[in-house]
């Protein structure tokens, strides 16, 4: 039962993706709401903005910490060590995505995915080791592919926040040499409206562009599908290392199809990082050794019911909203009226 339970998954994945490249390129998808915060001179309000990046941000951390927590549970990690996992991988990646996008572009409100997978790829041997170690549950090895799996899946789910934001672009349809200008014509996306960023960035609003973040979520939304069942299968190397090396590879080539900035250089900081995260996390890939351990998915999932996991969930939720849902760079003015045909 558990192959069909991935395929189901995968394929809800992939209707979710659909619906998001038809619809969130779209003006209305942007601001998800406006809080008034202090009034001004004229009666009206000076609004802050809560953004469909945010939450849909906050989805995609918060699934890929479901997926973890059901493979971790599915080879015996208890509850200690996958609060202690999920708390260590996320309470360094999330700062990470903003220091690391401030010191390779120079900018304090923006957030770098690329960035935040680096630091997490570097330090999840550590983390994972220590968790282990501390708890006497668990294996480092399953532990490390579980975390793979779980960063391809929010990473694909993530790019839906792109969609909404208007970030991560691809380029003009029109630069492209003529085979591949032919092939995006038919596969592409527009954005709409002027708040969306490859509109005040790079004056893209209404133009046809490379569809790089749907490229993307299918890509690795699928990577990790397939890492599921090498997991489920007992394959824990292949389950790192398909869904790292997918991953990171397109990291990689993606970054030349896309126009948002990227740093001065031809070859980006952020492919730089991507090539030895590759080769950085092969490593416990190669040389350790899970001998014994055997993955069972449907206890994992049903660990995901328990009272403090589903805690643990709603916090996540709540914490990578909060960080990444209140808007800096765009502004709103609030007014209020009396309806007078409803008094």
């Amino acid at each position: 039962m558990e192959y069909p339970g991935i395929i189901a998954f995968g394929a809800a994945l992939f209707a979710f993706i659909a619906w998001g490249g038809r619809t969130l390129p779209g003006e209305r998808w942007q601001m998800l709401a406006s809080v008034p915060l202090a009034r001004n001179e004229d009666g009206s309000w000076r609004g802050l903005n809560l953004t469909w990046y945010g939450t849909l941000s906050a989805l995609a951390y918060t699934l890929a910490t479901a997926v973890a927590v059901a493979l971790l549970a599915s080879v015996g990690m208890g509850l200690a060590g996958l609060c202690l996992m999920v708390a260590g991988m996320l309470g360094l990646c999330i700062p990470a995505s903003k220091i690391v996008a401030r010191l390779v572009e120079g900018k304090r409100n923006t957030l770098t995915v690329g960035g935040a997978v680096f630091v997490g790829i570097v330090v999840a041997p550590f983390v994972a080791w220590a968790v282990v170690g501390a708890t006497g549950s668990g294996a480092v090895l399953p532990a490390l592919a579980a975390l793979s799996v779980a960063y391809a899946v929010g990473e694909g789910v993530g790019r839906m926040a792109c969609l909404s934001f208007g970030c991560c672009y691809g380029r003009p349809v029109d630069t492209l040499p003529a085979p591949w200008r032919g092939l995006f014509e038919r596969w592409n996306i527009v954005f709409e409206g002027r708040t969306k960023k490859a509109a005040y960035a790079h004056g893209l609003c209404g133009q046809r562009l490379v569809p790089v973040q749907l490229m993307t979520a299918y890509l690795y939304c699928g990577a990790a599908c397939l890492g599921m069942a090498f997991f489920a299968a007992g394959n824990f190397p292949m389950a790192m290392v398909l869904p790292l090396v997918t991953t990171q590879v397109w990291r990689v080539v993606s970054e030349f199809l896309r126009a948002d900035y990227r740093g001065g250089r031809k070859i980006s900081a952020y492919q730089i990082m991507a090539g030895f995260g590759v080769l950085f996390g092969l490593v416990p890939a190669l040389t350790l050794d899970a001998a014994g351990v055997q993955a069972h998915l449907g206890r994992g999932v049903a660990a995901l019911w328990g009272v403090p996991v589903l805690l643990l969930l709603q916090g996540v939720f709540l914490a990578v909203f909060l960080y990444t849902g209140r808007s800096s760079v765009t502004d709103s003015v609030v007014r209020f009226a009396i309806r007078e045909g409803e008094i």
